[in-house]
């Protein structure tokens, strides 16, 4: 039999059984003794509720709000036409719109990496995703004299989500490690490619569903309000660093600026960071570009007529989604069995993978607006290609992280990471690219051709960004080994008693 943590015995136990007491310690082998008394319905429940917390689980339920952060993010990207005859705006006010999100996301960062490094994780995340559901379905009653607050929504959204960003993957580093951590990553990073895909289809199908755009705002936050529920409930609150240590867990914390003067003298972190940049400036623009792109290459070759009434033809953010989610899982996939592999060949395997697998994406990417002219399905296969490339790299760069940074700086330096991405990404080059286009459109307004040649010269931006990204993670691999081995070291210090510990900046 087996005892929970208030004396009850537990039914259907063997002697040699562990249970998980509330506060994530572990009950060993326990003999009956005459004090148990008989589990009460409660009780039971709680015990088969504990059991649950199993880190398997947690994995399982975090990568599901991360597809759901993801899908929110880019639903309004599937109806994005919609929005753009509604609220009568051009290019360049449709990409304000992920714009203003990932400023605020990118701002709102390093202070939940702060708050995640020293205060209760789960909590912070729930309520993280249940803020951001509820202004996601507020959004969708926004009229369209009022444009102004659709773009404070998006706003607000940004801060919610990232909360979760900035903190979920530290709580997987800290119930994983070594291979099993790389899998986990690569399950929680599929979310990017996952959830954007579906947050195309989600958008389509819900605005043909019930008639009008506003209807995609309001299934995700549904949605999201259930995964705040399970993160509630399921998620353990494991001790920072628990995976990383075999002799007990880190017993000194450092201050702030000890955090962040040690993240800037890391090479492989920042380096790795500017890397994530470069994809985050392209994906960014690619998410709201891409299938706008595509109607105007149909109608250039006179297989599609412009888009005059609502609601506009989903079908190209319906099969950009279905690409996406593909090669989202190809990519996760992909990366994590070559970066096992290489491992055996050498120990700069993660960041030399992520070099080889970006400059390969760039080339293909390129190939998108030379064909796309005069082939839709060959834009497809070379998005399909460049895709499945680009998104190679997302968990073999969160893997990164967490072998060269402490696991007591892990929020702040994920954080950090997604502010400087951000910051030097997807924060501008959405509004960037419509831009862009929307002043090379200026003399040939009513052109149709050259609405299409004119989006397509702006993005044709994202392919250098890119190369440059690669040439980023090169760098990483030079550093790599040194930090990593820095931050073993560390490790290994502050597991002492404070007493004893030294603490290098």
């Amino acid at each position: 039999m087996c005892v929970e943590s208030d004396g009850c015995e537990i039914e259907g136990c063997s002697s040699s059984d562990v249970v998980h007491t509330l506060s994530g310690s572990m009950s060993p082998t326990l003999k009956s003794s005459t004090d148990l008394h008989p589990c009460k319905p409660g009780h039971k429940f709680r015990a088969a509720l504990l059991r649950c917390r199993t880190p398997l689980v947690a994995a399982g339920i975090l990568s599901f709000g991360n597809v759901l952060n993801y899908m929110d993010r880019y639903t309004v990207a599937g109806v994005l036409l919609d929005i753009q005859k509604h609220f009568d705006v051009g290019d360049s006010g449709a990409g304000l719109l992920q714009t203003v999100f990932i400023c605020s996301f990118m701002v709102a960062a390093p202070i939940f990496g702060y708050l995640g490094d020293r205060f209760n994780r789960k909590i912070i995340l729930s309520s993280g995703i249940f803020f951001w559901s509820f202004v996601t379905l507020l959004s969708s009653f926004i009229t369209k004299e009022y444009y102004w607050l659709l773009v404070l929504s998006r706003c607000l959204v940004g801060i919610g989500e990232s909360s979760y960003s900035s903190i979920s993957p530290t709580i997987i580093g800290d119930l994983f490690t070594n291979n099993k951590r790389t899998m986990m990553l690569s399950v929680f990073y599929l979310a990017i490619p996952l959830g954007s895909g579906l947050g195309y289809i989600l958008g389509s199908i819900a605005k043909d569903a019930g008639g009008d755009w506003y209807w995609a705002l309001r299934v995700s936050p549904m949605l999201g309000l259930t995964a705040g529920f399970l993160i509630l409930i399921f998620i353990p609150e494991p001790k920072r660093g628990i995976a990383d240590q075999l002799t007990g867990r880190i017993k000194t914390r450092t201050s702030w600026v000890c955090d962040m003067k040690a993240l800037a003298k890391n090479r492989s972190y920042v380096f790795s960071s500017l890397a994530s940049a470069a994809v985050s400036f392209a994906t960014g623009a690619f998410g709201i570009w891409i299938p706008q792109y595509l109607v105007r290459a149909q109608v250039v070759q006179k297989t599609a007529v412009s888009c005059t009434y609502q609601p506009c033809s989903s079908k190209d953010s319906l099969i950009f989604g279905a690409i996406t989610c593909v090669t989202g899982l190809l990519g996760v996939v992909i990366g994590a069995v070559t970066t096992r592999l290489c491992r055996q060949k050498t120990e700069r395997a993660d960041p030399l993978v992520c070099a080889v697998s970006m400059l390969g994406s760039a080339i293909f990417i390129c190939l998108i607006f030379v064909v796309a002219k005069k082939s839709i399905v060959g834009a497809y296969i070379c998005i399909f290609i460049g895709e499945t490339l680009l998104f190679l790299n997302w968990a073999i760069t969160a893997d990164i992280l967490m072998y060269v940074v402490i696991p007591t700086r892990r929020a702040t330096a994920v954080a950090f990471q997604g502010f400087t991405s951000h910051l030097l990404g997807d924060a501008g080059s959405p509004y960037l690219i419509g831009l862009i286009s929307d002043s090379l459109q200026e003399s040939y307004a009513t052109s149709a051709l050259w609405q299409f040649l004119s989006l397509g010269y702006a993005l044709m931006l994202c392919p250098f960004v890119i190369v440059l990204g690669g040439i980023f993670f090169l760098a990483t691999a030079l550093f790599f080994l040194d930090d990593r081995d820095k931050a073993e070291k560390q490790v290994n210090l502050l597991s002492r008693q404070p007493s004893t510990v030294k603490v290098t900046k």
